[in-house]
């Protein structure tokens, strides 16, 4: 049957210190558009920079809509049956049940390259797929139209550049597996077609999922049946309750959730001195905001700058050679944030808020070999970088889920 349709600071484990400088400069890691890879070479301008591999897949077949239809003597030929939508799968990455920023049409590249197949980009859903399927049916009998997938979903985690000690005990700028994860769904094209009861199907194919979905009982049964649709029955209204998901946002199971804004302000345990955080080789540095309502900005440094280009490391932690710290203003006495109702959005403006017990308020500080201030900076709960999108006095701090790949999101670490 056939359809018809068918400056010199730098970190150490116990704090800041001084080192001499101890690498040669690095080569980039690989072609472009290939990605890099775990333990290959960056350099200095990647440190603000993020890419995703993939850590697990799994693909199963799915049934998006379906009809159970009766084909009687004297009613074969061609039908059009509109079908039930059975599951709806929408295309989502991380912390929104969109696909937005780079960071994410990157990962679902990677997943299809590692997988063989040709999967959905862009954000879509099923649901907004037809829900008609036209058969031309040559024989009578008991048969399920369908729509269906194959339903791709697993985790991710992401490749950023930061400094390794050698063998030799020199250093050197490698891509490395970061801490943060998170996780997908996507879908490959949609095929349609019916099935009966007696046909003979591959296991574990879409077909097969359908056929599953018949009621499969004896010809007798089914020649009770009058031409045309046959209702639901409740082995089907099960598998449909089973498989049709609750809308969310996409939000990751294992992506951590922010812990909530407390009134009460954190104690902190900084760091001993102040840092700006500035544009390599340029006159501006972070500038945190007078106004809760602002946006942290490039900005001179001068005498009057009232401490808001100043910056603590607190609550300093380190894991595999990447630094993790809340970055507190000494000018404003607030901690440097992503806002929680902007955490989902490409190029959300960072913050100052009141310092608080919050993953969006942590920060991973990958740095350049000793000798060099060089750092990039990746908010702890969204996964994305720090950088701006143009040099210029009063330019927003923003985030990025790729970072900036022309080198805007590598920073100096200074101390003051």
């Amino acid at each position: 049957m056939a359809a018809t349709a068918s400056a010199a600071c730098v970190f150490t484990a116990a704090g800041l210190a001084a080192s001499p400088a101890a690498a040669a400069p690095a080569t980039t890691a690989a072609a472009a558009g290939d990605g890099p890879e775990a333990g290959q070479s960056c350099t200095a301008a990647d440190l603000g920079t993020r890419h995703p591999y993939i850590k697990t897949s799994e693909v199963s077949p799915t049934i998006t809509h379906f009809k159970g239809w009766y084909v009687t003597e004297g009613t074969t030929g061609t039908h059009t049956v509109n079908t039930n939508t059975q599951t709806t799968i929408s295309v989502s990455v991380g912390l929104t049940g969109n696909v937005e920023g780079s960071f994410a049409v990157e990962t679902l590249g990677k997943v299809g390259a590692s997988l063989g197949l040709n999967v959905q980009v862009n954000y879509t859903s099923t649901s907004s797929v037809s829900d008609s399927v036209t058969w031309s049916f040559r024989q009578p009998g008991y048969y399920g139209l369908y729509k269906g997938t194959k339903k791709v979903t697993g985790t991710y985690g992401s490749l950023n550049c930061n400094r390794v000690q050698q063998d030799d005990g020199s250093w050197a700028l490698k891509w490395i597996k970061s801490a943060d994860t998170g996780s997908y769904t996507t879908y490959t094209t949609l095929e349609e077609g019916a099935v009966r009861c007696e046909d003979k199907v591959p296991a574990n194919s879409i077909m097969a999922k359908a056929q599953g979905l018949l009621d499969c009982g004896s010809p007798a049964a089914k020649a009770e049946h009058p031409a045309g649709a046959v209702a639901p029955t409740a082995k089907q209204m099960r598998d449909r309750l089973v498989q049709r998901p609750a809308h969310t946002s996409g939000m990751s199971a294992e992506q951590p959730k922010a812990t909530g804004r407390s009134a009460r302000a954190a104690a902190l345990n900084c760091e001993p001195g102040a840092y700006k955080i500035a544009v390599p080789g340029k006159p501006l540095s972070w500038g945190a905001p007078l106004l809760a309502a602002d946006g942290v900005r490039l900005r001179p440094s001068t005498i009057f700058s009232a401490h808001l280009d100043n910056w603590r490391l607190c609550n300093v932690t380190e894991n595999n050679g990447v630094l993790e710290a809340s970055l507190w203003n000494w000018g404003n006495g607030g901690c440097a944030t992503i806002a929680e109702q902007n955490a989902a959005n490409e190029q959300a403006v960072l913050q100052t808020a009141p310092c608080t017990e919050d993953d969006l308020q942590r920060f991973s500080i990958y740095r350049d070999v000793p000798g060099s201030a060089k750092i990039g900076v990746q908010n702890k709960y969204t996964g994305s970088m720090i950088g701006y999108d143009r040099y210029a006095d009063g330019e927003f701090l923003r985030q990025y889920s790729s970072g900036r790949q022309d080198g805007s999101g590598t920073f100096d670490l200074l101390k003051v």
